[in-house]
Order: C-alpha cells, then sequence, then structure tokens
C-alpha cells in the first residue's frame, strides 16, 4: 500500500532518494526468469548472509536503497523489482498473489537467500511466500497489508478505475489517497487532495507513481481477494518479526498485527516508536534496517 504523507516527510523522501542513486549506482539490474517466462530485475547491495527486500504498492526498488544500504552492513541484499514496475515485465491480464511467490520462488533460486524482507503489499507477498514455501528461515514484515474483516476496503475502487479510463490519473490518485489513506486524509475534498498531490509528493515522483496506478488497483484487489484469509498463516514455519510505527494513521495495521500475532506459530510484534508507514523507504530506514539486522541475528525475542 502507499498513502501520501505529510510534506516535510515526502521532503525527506526526496533527500533519500538523491542518497538512493549514487548508493545504488554500483549495482547494474540483474534478472531473473519467472515461472511463466516473465524477466524480473532486481538490484544487489552489500554483503553477507543474502536477504530479499520486497517493496510495497506505488513503489520501486530504488526507493528502498537507503534501507537496502544499511541492511547491507551485514547482509547481501537483492531488492526485487516487482513485476509491472522498472526493467521487470508486465503484470499481465492473470495477476495474482501466486505471480508474485514465482518471482520471489526465482530469486530465491538464483540467490539462495532463505531471509526476507517485506513493506506493506510486499509484506502480504513475503508472507504468502513463506506460508506456501519452507525455503525462507526468517521473515521480518513492515506492516503487511493484511485485511482483517474489510479493514483495507477498496470502495474507492470503480470510480479510481473510470477515472484511469478516462486518461486522468491525478483524480485517481486523489481519490485512492482519500478512499484509503490515513485517517486525517479522509474528509479532504477531491478538488482539495488533487491539488495538494504535487506539492505532498513532488512532480517527478508523481508521474512515476502514476505510471504504477493500474498495477495498484490490481494489487489492491488482491488484498481484498485475501481479506480474512489470515487464518491460514499458521502454517507459515518461518521465525516473523512484525514491524509497525508508533506514528502511523492507518487504521488496519493494529488489526492486522493483531490477528498475525493470534495466529503465526513464531513471532514477535515491534512498534518502531517515532515511524510511520513509510519507515523503510523514506522516515526510518536506518532504524527499521537495524531492527532487521538484530531479528536475523537472533536477537529479536522470537522462540518457537
Amino acid at each position: 500500500m502507499y498513502y501520501p504523507s505529510l510534506r516535510h516527510r515526502i521532503h525527506q523522501g526526496r533527500q533519500v532518494t538523491a542518497h538512493q542513486s549514487d548508493s545504488l549506482r554500483r549495482s547494474l539490474p540483474r534478472t531473473v526468469i519467472s515461472a511463466d517466462g516473465t524477466s524480473i530485475s532486481y538490484l544487489t547491495t552489500g554483503q553477507g548472509p543474502p536477504v530479499i527486500v520486497v517493496p510495497g504498492a506505488l513503489s520501486m526498488a530504488a526507493d528502498y536503497a537507503a534501507f537496502a544500504e544499511a541492511l547491507g552492513v551485514t547482509h547481501t541484499v537483492h531488492t526485487i523489482e516487482r513485476r509491472g514496475r522498472g526493467l521487470s515485465g508486465p503484470q499481465g491480464e492473470d495477476y495474482r498473489m501466486a505471480k508474485e511467490c514465482q518471482d520471489l520462488a526465482a530469486l530465491q533460486d538464483a540467490t539462495g537467500s532463505e531471509l526476507i524482507f517485506g513493506h506493506s503489499y510486499g509484506g502480504l507477498i513475503a508472507l504468502e511466500a513463506a506460508r506456501t514455501s519452507n525455503v525462507f528461515r526468517k521473515a521480518a514484515l513492515y506492516e503487511p497489508g493484511v485485511s482483517v474483516a474489510g479493514s483495507i476496503g477498496i470502495g474507492w475502487a470503480p470510480a479510481y478505475e473510470r477515472k484511469l479510463a478516462e486518461g486522468k490519473p491525478l483524480e485517481a490518485f486523489a481519490l485512492f489517497s482519500i478512499g484509503a489513506g490515513p485517517r486525517r486524509a479522509r474528509t479532504a475534498p477531491l478538488w482539495v487532495m488533487k491539488a495538494i498531490l504535487p506539492f505532498l509528493i513532488g512532480k517527478a515522483d508523481l508521474r512515476r507513481m502514476c505510471e504504477m496506478l493500474p498495477a495498484n488497483l490490481r494489487e489492491h484487489r488482491v488484498v481484498a481477494q485475501l481479506g480474512n484469509s489470515y487464518p491460514a498463516y499458521q502454517d507459515v514455519r518461518a521465525e516473523v518479526l512484525a514491524m509497525h510505527g508508533g506514528r502511523s494513521d492507518l487504521d488496519w495495521v493494529v488489526p492486522a498485527m493483531n490477528a498475525l500475532a493470534s495466529v503465526v506459530p513464531c513471532i514477535v510484534v515491534q512498534e518502531l516508536a517515532g515511524l510511520d508507514h513509510f519507515g523503510p523507504p523514506k522516515t526510518g530506514p536506518r532504524e527499521v534496517a537495524s531492527a532487521v539486522r538484530s531479528f536475523f541475528a537472533g536477537h529479536s525475542g522470537v522462540s518457537p
């Protein structure tokens, strides 16, 4: 999931983005071929035991460069460019969660990683990969997009889809931001949200995100399809760290944490007090990486 944050946090994100291009320039994209023949790109940095990083909706691999660099102090970090983005192939009309898991399986086979990190929708993908495969020994998640009793709604989707069909992506983005965003955005008039989005996000980033709006719709429909399926995560055999930001303003985060804590056999839930939903890519990449490094090193308090 992706939801516009406060302007000063987005500005901080822009500064991180400038640093990202420097830190990942030394790593040219590599590719693997998924089960359906789709080419999947990924970026690699750091050294040490391998870990796969799975970005969230409306995000690309480069958005997690500061996080990957901080995690790369102790690990070789492979950040997947999920299908429908960058140099990776398209989502395809038959897009579904199984495709994302197949993409991860191809990358896991190429890298040998037994560790995985996922943020938001990427956290949901990581959970599904851990549920359907036993190759991952540890899974670190930051606010994974687990919908409990419709907590992640898609009532905004029909109007959003119409605006995309009409060639009005900014209006579609504004509808999404109001319908699925934090509580403070829910009462904003559409014209106000449409007017402030370029200032909240920045024109260049906004153009890039608008290109991913069709993919965002498909991904949120997958979230809805998996709604209330969290009891299936009792089959996850990996040790799990489920993190959330103390400053998150999304109604679905706490229910998701509680649901996972009730069913995943080996899990610890950790709050990172000063962070919001954008902790990994923007507001606290180093803090999140520190918690993940500790978990991977065996200092998280998770026990079978």
